[in-house]
């Protein structure tokens, strides 16, 4: 488990939009950073490109990427290039609407492995005061292109 803040910061973002916990355990801390589906957060202004501030046991292991190489990368990297017009519009789409269910798209990981993500959840992170401070996501069907 990395730092416990983005992660709290996910779960209460996640509880306050859907209405359920997106993880149960004693330390669900621990349980996202162990969860069996891909969590990722990152953090900017809107339409800004968002630099990672977090992401889970499965999401590193998917990405190829270790804690300190991830985190402050820019999000776009999670997508090739031609795919960046694509991903531009699902993050305008969650600004406007909160979130969005069922997304679907290609990312790459560190080592150019490419793969489909599916039925992802997109969701904006707002701070205690309701001040929109970024992005998260959580999927757990992927598979290689």
């Amino acid at each position: 488990m990395k730092s416990a803040e983005p992660a709290r910061l996910i779960l209460a973002n996640y509880r306050r939009l859907f209405g359920r916990d997106l993880v149960h355990g004693q330390d669900v801390v621990q349980s996202l950073f162990e969860a069996p589906c891909a969590v990722l957060s990152a953090l900017g202004p809107p339409g800004s490109d968002h630099l990672f501030n977090y992401a889970n046991r499965t999401a590193l292991a998917l990405f190829e990427y270790e804690w300190t190489e991830l985190i402050g990368q820019p999000s776009s990297t999670s997508a090739e290039p031609v795919h960046r017009d694509e991903r531009r519009r699902l993050l305008d789409e969650v600004n406007r609407f909160g979130f969005i269910e069922n997304y679907s798209g290609i990312r790459i990981s560190k080592n150019g492995r490419r793969f489909r993500i599916n039925h992802a959840t997109v969701f904006n992170l707002l701070d205690p005061d309701g001040h929109y401070v970024g992005q998260a996501a959580t999927f757990e069907d992927w598979a290689p292109v």
